[in-house]
C-alpha cells in the first residue's frame, strides 16, 4: 500500500508542477488536490483554497495531530533554464516550481494521511490541511481555517528539511524604518541630512545584540534589505527609508523586540511594524513526536526560515522531504528518492505514538 501511495503522490506531485499555484491563485491546484480524496473516497472541506480532510474514525474525545503543507509557490526567478511549469526527471531528480518547496512535503503528507485514514483505535485523530497563500503569509491561508479544525494538540508542517526535525522556528518581523532629518538646498550646509543620519542607524542594526540567545535558534537576526532617499540630486530629502528583516528567536515575543528597537533609536527614526504576528515556534525535544523521529535516527536543529508554524499556537515539528537551501532557486528540484523516503518516514514516525 505505501509503495502505491507514493507512486500516486509522485504523479500528483508531476500535476502540481505543471499547474501554476502562486500566493493567491491556487485554484487549479485546490481542484487537483481534490480530486486525490475522490480519488480515495475520503471526505474533506474547502475554504477560498485551503482543503481539509478528518480520518474516518474521528473521535471527538481524543486530541487531533495536524498535518499541513502549502501549494501555493513563489514566482520563479529570472534565472530558471528549464520552464519551471514543466515536471521532468533527470538524473533522478524533479524538476518545476514548487518540487520542492513544498510540493514534495505536501504530497508526502497526503499519502501519509490516506495511509492511516481507515485505521481503527488509532491514539490521535488526523486532519491533513494543504493550505494556500504560505509564500505570501496571507489572510487566506492556514491561519484562516484554523477556528474550524478540532481539538489540534500538535501539529507537522511539512517544509524541506532532509526529514531532521525542526524543533524551533525563527519568526518574522518586517519594519519599515524613516529616519528623518531637514530638507535643504544640496548648495547650502545642512548638518542635519536624512541620509548621513540614516548611517549611524543602519550601523546600529549591524552591530546591535539583543540579550537572550536560544539554544535551537541562536541570536535575534537583523538585517537592513531596502534602502530609499531622495528625489533629485540637488535637494537633500527630510527622510530616508529603510526596510529591517528581523529573525525573532524564541527567547522573544516580537512584541518585545519592538519595543526593544524603539526604545533604542533615537527620536528622530519612526519604526513601524508590517505585522506582529509572525511568531516564532518550537515543540520540547522530549515530545512524543519528537522522541520518535530520534529513534529512526533522526537529528534536531532550529530553522531560520519561517514558515506556517508562525500561525500556530500549539506546538509543532517542521519536518519534510527535500532541502531548504534549493527553496525559491531557479530550476528548482526535487529527488525521488526524497520524495519516497519521505513518506516511509513520515509513516514509521506518526505510526509509533498512532498506535
Amino acid at each position: 500500500m505505501i509503495e502505491k501511495l507514493t507512486t500516486q503522490a509522485i504523479e500528483l506531485l508531476n500535476q502540481l508542477i505543471e499547474t501554476p499555484s502562486f500566493s493567491s491563485e491556487e485554484e487549479e491546484t485546490a481542484q487537483l488536490i481534490e480530486g486525490w480524496f475522490i480519488q480515495h473516497d475520503i471526505p474533506f472541506e474547502r475554504e477560498n483554497n485551503n482543503i481539509w480532510a478528518y480520518n474516518e474514525h474521528f473521535d471527538d474525545s481524543k486530541p487531533t495531530i495536524l498535518l499541513n503543507s502549502h501549494h501555493d509557490t513563489v514566482k520563479p526567478n529570472g534565472n530558471y533554464t528549464n520552464n519551471p511549469f514543466s515536471a521532468f526527471v533527470k538524473d533522478k531528480k524533479l524538476y518545476g516550481l514548487g518540487s520542492n518547496d513544498a510540493g514534495g512535503c505536501l504530497v508526502s503528507l497526503i499519502a501519509t494521511f490516506t495511509y492511516f485514514y481507515k485505521s481503527l483505535d488509532l491514539q490521535y485523530n488526523l486532519v491533513i490541511v494543504a493550505s494556500a497563500e504560505e509564500e505570501s503569509s496571507g489572510p487566506l491561508g492556514l491561519k484562516s481555517v484554523l477556528k474550524h479544525l478540532k481539538n489540534v494538540e500538535f501539529a507537522i508542517v511539512g517544509e524541506p528539511t532532509l526529514m531532521q526535525l525542526a524543533i524551533a522556528e525563527k519568526g518574522l518581523l518586517v519594519l519599515d524604518v524613516s529616519v528623518k532629518g531637514t530638507a535643504s538646498h544640496a548648495a547650502h550646509p545642512n548638518d542635519d541630512n536624512a541620509i548621513y543620519n540614516a548611517l549611524n542607524v543602519i550601523r546600529w542594526f549591524e552591530t546591535y545584540a539583543f540579550n537572550k540567545i536560544s539554544d535551537t535558534l541562536g541570536k535575534v537576526k537583523m538585517t537592513v534589505t531596502q534602502i530609499n532617499a531622495g528625489k533629485q540630486h540637488n535637494v537633500v530629502p527630510a527622510s530616508c527609508d529603510l526596510v529591517v528583516d528581523v529573525r525573532v528567536n524564541d527567547k522573544y515575543k516580537n512584541e518585545e523586540v519592538l519595543q526593544i528597537i524603539t526604545q533604542e533609536l533615537p527620536n528622530n527614526v519612526v519604526v513601524k511594524p508590517r505585522s506582529l504576528h509572525l511568531g516564532s515556534s518550537s515543540i520540547p525535544i522530549d515530545h512524543p513526536i519528537v522522541k520518535s523521529g530520534i529513534a529512526l535516527g533522526r537529528t534536531t536543529y532550529g530553522s531560520p526560515t519561517l514558515s506556517d508554524q508562525s500561525v500556530l499556537s500549539c506546538p509543532s515539528l517542521k519536518m519534510g522531504p527535500g532541502d531548504s537551501t534549493r527553496s525559491h532557486s531557479a530550476d528548482e528540484f526535487i529527488y525521488l528518492e526524497e520524495v519516497i523516503e519521505g513518506v516511509e518516514l513520515y509513516i514509521k514516525t506518526l505510526d509509533k505514538i498512532l498506535k
